[in-house]
């Protein structure tokens, strides 16, 4: 299965199927759809190299030790927040209003996780969205992105989050949806007050 990397100048990486551009915005097409961004984000293409099979390694008995403890939801948000340099509080506060904390939330419109990630962009952004540590830090990843392409205006970068780009660029600015103008309200209210926390 080919396909290719974005790398952006941010240092992220997004998977797509492949790329279109179109003047001065790039598409990058996974699955039925495509997310769109300002070609200046984009500093490179990779292609996605196809990892040979090995065989598998005969490894000797080791002790096993217990497990640790699976990290809580907030401590996956702090982490994701400092690798990407967000406010804490904020990717909390987003992960509180879009799954309330809930590891295995799935929404109505197939969001899956703490983070709510549609499948084509958990596709798009190369991860499991099942996958707790992986669906928190494309989610914040992602987040991080889109403060980066709205010049770090807050209420567009949570608006396209909650609604999609699409939206975003066809009003010019928060879409006139209730839900969205409520959810933007509400994380920006967390966000200040520096709650969020479960």
């Amino acid at each position: 299965m080919g396909g290719e990397f974005a790398v952006l100048c941010s240092g992220s990486r997004l998977h797509a199927d492949r790329h279109e551009a179109d003047g001065s915005k790039i598409r990058l097409y996974s699955g039925g759809g495509y997310i769109e961004l300002e070609a200046a984000q984009v500093q490179r293409f990779e292609t996605e190299d196809a990892v040979p099979s090995a065989a598998p390694a005969v490894k000797a008995p080791v002790a096993v030790e217990p497990a640790a403890p699976a990290p809580t939801p907030s401590q996956l948000a702090d982490a994701a927040a400092d690798k990407y340099g967000l406010p804490r509080s904020l990717v909390r506060s987003v992960m509180h209003a879009e799954s309330g904390f809930q590891t295995h939330a799935v929404s109505p419109k197939g969001a899956i996780g703490l983070m709510q990630l549609m499948p084509d962009t958990a596709r798009l952004l190369g991860v499991d969205p099942h996958d707790p540590a992986q669906n928190v830090d494309a989610g914040t990843r992602y987040l991080r992105d889109l403060l980066i392409k709205y010049n770090f205006g807050l209420w567009h970068a949570l608006a396209a989050y909650n609604a999609g780009e699409g939206a975003v660029q066809k009003y010019n600015g928060v879409p006139p949806y209730r839900e969205t103008v409520e959810y933007v309200k509400r994380i920006e209210r967390e966000y200040k007050k520096g709650s969020g926390s479960n």
